[in-house]
């Protein structure tokens, strides 16, 4: 594949064509994509150019190319209308915590412990002793499980040996911690030249009161949920985050597994400490009623997720108009208030005795009024009699 002249940063402030980023043609097939990732990702790696922050913008470029076209409905999206159809300030990067000082790793934790999902990527020495055959693969047989701990930004690996009818009844890998460790699933192929290419990354969720992650090879779609999606969705529109809850399900790149020896690996992802896990491996050939029900219920999520995008236009549209008939309540209720107080002033000028109505009006006037024949005050002071001092003669 030859390689391009990116250029400096003035050249990268538009961004450029995925295509061209990665030196692949628009009908180039997945397997040829990936590999042209895999290739400048290394050669571009955070870990591998330490003093090169040129680098740095270069693996984010690739990544964000590969982004958009290892998605099979972004890739449709981008071919059919460009990065206008792609909502690209939503689309989330990875950052390599193995290339973080101290400092930033603890504010990345703790923004985890918040609940906001920090995507990571996995180590370059780690892909790159795959990718060489630098690895330990121990066996796992279907069946069975392996119990262990890994430290932050290495892998342990596992070769899984699956016969044609196994295969055929398909295949899970699943990783559990009970300490509720950060960790990633990490799927390999096998290369040409015997090393490992990393095909599949799976990340660890909480469920429960454990943290999991799971490969399923069933021959039928599955797919995972991004969370930062959701998380994104959420801060931009809190009232319509429940329409988006859905947007994170990407489909899992590779459905089903053929006979041989796959390699599988547990990445420890934590932030400071070493991850423990529980990987295992089964044949679902006894897991007939679970398949299909895992089948059914992947089907209604999908289904579920284009009705929420049509139902969220009604909601919106019967949102609008709530709030227009709760204004014109509001002003309709002030507005009958104030009729009838006219009405009312009105009716009680309908009457012989208008000093009653004078006397209202005046009410506040006439008692600021002197009173002549009679009583109130002269320079401030009353010389009004008191009722028990009227009879009385002065002597």
């Amino acid at each position: 594949m030859a390689e391009r002249n990116m250029g400096g940063s003035s050249a990268r402030a538009a961004r450029r064509d995925p295509y061209e980023v990665l030196c692949v043609s628009r009908d180039s097939p997945d397997q040829e994509i990936k590999v042209a990732f895999r290739k400048l990702a290394l050669k571009y790696h955070p870990d591998k150019n330490a003093n090169n922050p040129e680098a740095s913008e270069l693996f984010q470029e690739v990544a964000y190319a590969y982004s958009i076209l290892s998605d099979p409905e972004k890739r449709r999206q981008y071919d059919a209308a460009g990065f206008e159809a792609l909502e690209s300030k939503d689309m989330d990067m990875e950052i390599d915590l193995s290339s973080l000082g101290t400092f930033n790793t603890v504010f990345a934790a703790l923004f985890s412990k918040l609940g906001v999902p920090i995507k990571t990527m996995v180590s370059a020495i780690v892909l790159e002793e795959a990718l060489y055959g630098n690895v330990t693969v121990e066996p796992l047989p279907l069946g069975t499980s392996f119990s262990g701990k890994v430290d932050r930004h290495c892998a342990h690996f596992f070769g899984v040996t699956i016969s044609d009818q196994q295969a055929q009844a398909g295949i899970v890998i699943r990783v559990t911690s009970a300490m509720r460790s950060k960790f990633k699933l990490l799927y390999f192929e096998k290369e040409a030249h015997g090393g490992y290419g990393l095909t599949l990354q799976e990340e660890s969720e909480k469920t429960g009161k454990v943290t999991s992650a799971g490969m399923y090879f069933l021959h039928f779609q599955v797919y995972r949920m991004n969370l930062t999606v959701n998380v994104l969705e959420m801060a931009k529109d809190p009232e319509a985050a429940f329409f988006k809850s859905l947007e994170g399900l990407q489909p899992c790149e590779v459905s089903e597994l053929e006979a041989g020896t796959h390699t599988f690996a547990v990445y420890g992802d934590n932030f400071f400490k070493p991850a423990t896990y529980t990987i295992e491996a089964l044949c679902a050939n006894s897991y007939e009623d679970t398949k299909g029900k895992l089948k059914e219920i992947e089907s209604k999520l999908l289904a579920k997720r284009n009705d929420l995008r049509q139902f969220e236009v009604e909601y919106k549209k019967a949102f609008a108009h709530y709030q227009e008939v709760t204004n014109r309540y509001s002003h309709e209720k002030q507005y009958v208030a104030e009729l009838l107080k006219q009405r009312n002033h009105i009716q009680s000028s309908f009457t012989i005795n208008s000093s009653v109505i004078n006397s209202k009006e005046d009410a506040s006037s006439s008692s600021s009024a002197p009173i002549l024949n009679g009583s109130p005050s002269v320079k401030g002071k009353s010389i009004k009699r008191k009722w028990f001092n009227l009879n009385r003669r002065d002597k």
